[in-house]
């Protein structure tokens, strides 16, 4: 269920009628009203996040209402951030029925304008939240589970290399693996399902390279918490995989989850993640945009590391 879209309105001249509409959809539960914007703000609000619709009223409307204004372009238009077809299809039909209900005093039918996904791709949705999913699946689960076995078997403790190169020598298959479907899901992405990456594709690299080594990182600190395979499978599945899924944005956004949630959603990394590459992958943004979601992932990744190191080095010692 869709709920607390951000909207703003353009209007030149904000008449009674418009007003009147304005506080109509601010009233619905659906919607919250972020300020009058000028027209050539549209883009950049929506692009920015900052609102997820803006709605255009004409500068003739109060006379289109009356039914005396010249047919010169639609009174009314809805502009949505299609990057997710879901949220931008119940919104649009939220706002629609709220500017067409019963008592407006006979508004026209607005004009629908979806940005970044005018066909409503559902690809445009779930791609990025795949990528989040497979890699944390492949790095952070099967990494685990890889060195947990070695302690098992007790391999790591009588072998002559140092536990560290043991660790490394673990992780680097699974980079490699995960750069290899990094490679695929770009390619299947723009090729197979129409995706487009008209943000900055070094950019989506290098953030998607500073994740893998954050779900690594992960994966070793589950290893360390764990003393059996099935403990650390256990580990991944209901401390990892389920808030990964439920958390992260990529199945419920996280705008409507109860503050509480949206609390916890903050350090879950797919958050960040998924976030980052919807911008450059969807909506076209440059890196600079997502300096917050990198900083953030950043920071995770080296305190994780820290952490895992070292409780990994005592547990062996």
């Amino acid at each position: 269920e869709v709920n607390n879209i951000d909207f703003a309105v353009v209007a030149s001249h904000p008449t009674e009628a418009v007003r009147r509409q304005v506080e109509r959809i601010a009233a619905n539960p659906y919607f919250t009203f972020g300020g009058y914007i000028r027209q050539d703000e549209a883009d950049e609000v929506l692009r920015t996040g900052e609102v997820g619709a803006v709605v255009v009223f004409a500068d003739d409307y109060d006379r289109r209402t009356a039914g005396s204004g010249e047919p010169d372009g639609a009174a009314i238009q809805l502009i949505f951030d299609a990057s997710n077809p879901n949220d931008a299809s119940s919104g649009a039909g939220y706002l629609r029925s709220v500017l067409l209900a019963e008592g407006t005093g006979g508004a026209p039918t607005p004009e629908l304008h979806l940005f970044y996904n005018p066909q409503m791709k559902s690809s445009y949705n779930f791609v990025p939240g795949l990528m989040g999913l497979i890699f944390m699946l492949i790095c952070a689960m099967m990494t685990s589970v890889s060195i947990v076995r070695e302690k098992e078997t007790g391999t790591m403790e009588v072998s002559p290399v140092r536990p560290l190169r043991i660790v490394v020598a673990k992780m680097i298959p699974y980079f490699l693996l995960s750069c290899v479907n990094l490679a695929t899901i770009l390619l299947l992405a723009r090729f197979v399902l129409g995706v487009p990456m008209s943000g900055s594709v070094v950019g989506l690299v290098g953030l998607s390279l500073l994740y893998l080594v954050l779900a690594l990182a992960l994966g070793l600190f589950i290893s360390t918490m764990a003393d059996s395979q099935v403990t650390a499978m256990l580990i991944s599945g209901m401390l990892l995989i389920l808030p990964l899924i439920m958390l992260s944005g990529m199945v419920f956004p996280i705008e409507n989850m109860p503050g509480v949630l949206q609390g916890i959603s903050c350090i879950v990394p797919a958050r960040w993640y998924i976030e980052a590459v919807r911008k450059l992958m969807v909506e076209g943004l440059p890196f600079a945009a997502v300096l917050k979601e990198f900083a953030v992932l950043a920071v995770m990744t080296g305190a994780l590391i820290g952490v895992a190191l070292g409780k990994f080095n005592d547990k062996l010692e």
